[in-house]
């Protein structure tokens, strides 16, 4: 084992000086075996795996042009998120934050016969494939406060995204990466005591929002098994149209959420207002749903199809990511596919008539796996 990771260190080392002297293609070999965990240290600043993407690739070109420079007075690990995370700063600069529909607008109430206009898309925060949290479970380091996984779930990015950035910054390094206040405080070019009174204000912030059990947590506690009959009760229900058995299967608090719609329902005492949005929409019996089971952000998701009149069968609808709390369902957040270019507020009680959009496709579909039609 000790063999192995010395020829490890031998071959980086390698690598390294041939990156120094010029060669790309020693460069990209170098940097590939982090390119996993640097996207997610930036789609948790960013909250869009969109712009994680754009701020990593603007990430390694940085690095690329300084690896020449680059004197190994620290790790090239730490070096590379110390690029990454100043471009994402840079680029929470040129944009506003990334929010979950329930931190945008008050509830909605389904007797306004519309369930909610789009935002622009900029607006939402964005699913995480699992497949792409290509790192073990647990922490990320020893010092590390949240487990990798628990660190891209909704709920905690949401917490994020509502975080000043350098507060924001700061969570991250210290209580995700685990980094020193000394070694967070290098990254940030700020101080120590700047460091330590950043963490103290964001940690109030992140556990004021944060439900008491993380996903992560809960789902252990349940069990493969036990996930699976929540799961199965939930779309049996759905499928028969079962609006009361569906409602029974959420939390009193529950939420259901539909980004790019400002709409959201549920929430404290809104049971009646989500019947009556199941009743009016997705359960009306016109939809024709079929669905597909994946993994979004270290939760369940379930890939919604239903018919589409154009195609004659079923394309992609939503990708609808679970949280639990206990043995039911406490939000219910659906990543919409659909166009919203119309300015009609009556489309978007027809919303599944609407054409798909090619990108959200992709982004909340094709990257989880899933097939973009289902015959």
């Amino acid at each position: 084992m000790a063999g192995a990771s010395q020829t490890r260190e031998e071959e980086s080392e390698r690598l390294l000086e041939a990156a120094r002297a010029g060669d790309e293609g020693a460069f990209t070999t170098l940097i590939e075996r982090y390119r996993g965990e640097l996207i997610a240290h930036c789609y948790r600043m960013l909250g869009s795996l969109h712009d994680a993407e754009d701020a990593l690739q603007e990430a390694m070109l940085r690095a690329w042009r300084g690896i020449g420079r680059f004197e190994g007075r620290s790790s090239l690990r730490s070096w590379l998120y110390t690029i990454a995370t100043n471009t994402c700063l840079n680029a929470i600069e040129r944009r506003k934050a990334r929010v979950h529909p329930i931190d945008y607008g008050p509830r909605t109430n389904p007797d306004d016969g519309v369930p909610g206009m789009p935002v622009a898309e900029t607006v939402w925060i964005e699913p995480f494939p699992d497949e792409q949290l290509v790192v073990e479970d647990g922490p990320l380091a020893p010092d590390a406060r949240y487990e990798a996984r628990e660190a891209v779930e909704l709920a905690f990015i949401a917490a994020l995204q509502i975080l000043p950035p350098n507060q924001r910054a700061v969570l991250i390094l210290r209580e995700v990466l685990g980094y020193s206040a000394r070694e967070t405080a290098a990254t940030l070019e700020t101080s120590v005591a700047s460091v330590n009174s950043a963490l103290q204000r964001a940690r109030a912030s992140v556990e004021e929002r944060l439900p008491e059990r993380s996903q992560q947590a809960t789902l252990r506690i349940l069990g493969d098994e036990g996930v699976r009959e929540i799961v199965d009760a939930y779309l049996d229900a759905w499928y028969r149209e079962d609006i009361d058995g569906v409602v029974d299967m959420l939390t009193e608090e529950a939420t259901f959420s539909m980004p790019p719609l400002n709409a959201w329902f549920g929430g404290p005492g809104g049971h009646p207002e989500l019947a009556g949005f199941l009743r009016d929409g997705p359960l009306t019996g016109d939809w024709r749903w079929k669905h597909v089971v994946t993994r979004s952000n270290g939760q369940y998701a379930l890939g919604f199809y239903c018919w589409y009149e154009p195609d004659r069968t079923h394309r992609p609808f939503a990708l609808n990511v679970l949280s639990f709390e206990g043995d039911r369902i406490s939000d219910v957040t659906c990543f919409i596919n659909r166009s919203i270019e119309s300015d009609d507020p009556e489309d978007y009680v027809r919303f599944p008539e609407q054409p798909l959009d090619d990108r959200r496709t992709e982004d909340f579909f094709l990257r989880f796996g899933l097939p973009d039609r289902l015959d």
